[in-house]
């Protein structure tokens, strides 16, 4: 199978150079050609994550042999790397509604599924396309991706790996478990500004072609760990079809039954992977799309209007606090039949004047996929209060916002449809909003990890081991640069001159 990019570059890839790569030369997103289907009795026979994992991949990374996927599985999804054999397991919760939770992995969140495994499919493609350079991964993150990244390419040999992430927009959990990450090879810089400030200084160091040449030079190259890379995103097509191979095991529904999903997304890469499952044959009704004040994506599939130009808020949601979504352009190339030129146009019209309209007969495509709405801080504080108290069970501030939009779909539409909403992150990793959620807010407290341990004390969930040890590594991070000067400090970090 061969990738072109979202913006007509005449330029195919197989699935390793891609993942090289990361982003095509003149600035799109790669795209497989066609999307590969998977039969109703393939997915019958499906047993493990593992057995499943192996089948998604195999059709779209077609250049990487059986024995690179096999090896590449187990040592991504492995008890040493997840507290649960069937790494993303399903939570029957209420009625018809039940939660995958997919943060089971060393950082405790989501972005462990495709970041365990990612680092290692680009290490074999460097050895497949005999790539001498040195690849250097460049990472903006919202929260939860700096640290799976770091973690995930830790030593990892011929990688160095530089995550950016917004200063004051991201929890102090998350700052502490990307600013102590271990690893010769591992950097991280904080950044004044939001998360789109952060990631469009990332895509504009891709295509900075100066700044590129220098690098290889010097015997680096740039490659990409966010869901712009299709490496990132293909893994997670795979917690989509095993959350429906557990409801048939659970024999909740029978194989054929259609299903929900409810995603909580900023970035538009978690619910784009629903999109391709649904596409490669998962019977997916509807994909309902979670946001948080910053309900651009919200406002977008219900009218058709894409406009960043508005209020940014920091939510205490705030792997969402984005007003980008890089992933929509992949959605746009595919529903527009591979329309290169409509996609390009659209996307120098979110340059130039900020915003976007798509045509009417696009919108409809969306409409008839997508469901949309939003909940705002206080809606998703109710929300944890509310699930704790009747339930026993504490979501995260992510997985609140998807739980109320879910209720928002059930009121407006009634359907009784079996629903899975995908939970992002544990808890722990936004104490504090957690506990002013269920208790108010405290008096007083030194840090977010008093609260963390109160929070276990008092509702008897357990703290992960991998944040609990946080506690021992409390520091100030003083490594804040200004958005200008990020490719400066490539530059320093990689020891060049510039």
């Amino acid at each position: 199978m061969f990738y072109k990019s979202t913006r007509g570059f005449n330029e195919k890839l197989l699935a390793s150079k891609t993942i090289l790569e990361g982003i095509s030369k003149d600035g799109g997103l790669f795209v497989p050609e066609q999307i590969p289907v998977i039969s109703m009795q393939e997915i019958l026979n499906l047993n493990s994550y593992q057995d499943t994992a192996f089948l998604v991949l195999k059709n779209f990374l077609t250049d990487y042999t059986d024995e690179d996927l096999k090896f590449s599985i187990e040592k991504a999804y492995n008890a040493s790397k997840f507290d649960d054999k069937r790494i993303t397991p399903i939570f029957n919760f209420d009625n018809n509604c039940l939660i995958t939770e997919l943060w089971h992995g060393p950082t405790s969140a989501f972005k462990d599924i495709a970041l365990q495994i990612m680092p290692i499919l680009l290490s074999i493609a460097r050895d497949k396309n005999k790539v001498k350079n040195e690849i250097v991964i460049l990472v903006a993150t919202s929260g939860d991706t700096g640290k799976a990244a770091l973690e995930g390419y830790k030593d990892v040999k011929g990688t160095k790996i530089i995550v950016f992430f917004p200063h004051n927009g991201v929890s102090e959990i998350q700052r502490l478990q990307m600013v102590t990450q271990e690893g010769s090879n591992t950097f991280s810089y904080a950044v004044k500004g939001n998360f789109d400030d952060v990631q469009n200084n990332v895509k504009a160091i891709f295509n900075d072609r100066t700044l590129n040449n220098i690098l290889i030079e010097h015997g680096f190259e740039l490659s990409s760990a966010n869901s712009i890379n299709w490496g990132r995103l293909v893994p997670q097509i795979v917690y989509y079809f095993y959350s429906y191979i557990q409801g048939l095991q659970k024999g909740l529904f029978k194989n054929g039954t259609r299903v929900n999903f409810v995603v909580p997304t900023g970035n538009f890469g978690n619910i784009l992977a629903g999109y391709y499952a649904k596409k490669m044959g998962l019977p997916i009704k509807k994909l309902i799309c979670a946001s948080n004040s910053n309900n651009v994506l919200t406002d977008f599939i219900n009218t058709g209007v894409y406009n960043k130009k508005r209020r940014f808020y920091k939510t205490i949601s705030p792997s969402m606090d984005i007003l980008i979504s890089s992933n929509l352009e992949r959605l746009l190339y595919d529903l527009s039949g591979g329309d290169s030129d409509y996609v390009a146009s659209l996307m120098n019209q979110l340059k130039e004047d900020g915003m976007y309209r798509v045509d009417l007969r696009m919108h409809k495509k969306i409409r008839d996929l997508f469901w949309a709405d939003w909940a705002d801080d206080d809606i998703t504080r109710r929300q944890i209060y509310k699930d704790y108290t009747e339930k026993n069970y504490l979501l995260d501030t992510h997985t609140a916002v998807a739980r109320a939009v879910y209720f928002k779909y059930i009121d407006q539409t009634s359907d009784d449809t079996y629903t899975f909403i995908l939970s992002t992150a544990n808890p722990y990793k936004f104490s504090v909003s957690i506990y002013e959620a269920l208790f108010g807010k405290p008096n007083h407290y030194k840090s977010e990890f008093d609260l963390m341990f109160e929070i276990e004390e008092k509702t008897k969930v357990p703290i992960p081991e991998q944040l609990r040890s946080l506690k021992e590594k409390s520091i100030i991070h003083k490594g804040i640069i200004d958005k200008e000067l990020m490719s400066d400090i490539i530059l320093k970090t990689l020891n060049i001159k510039s």
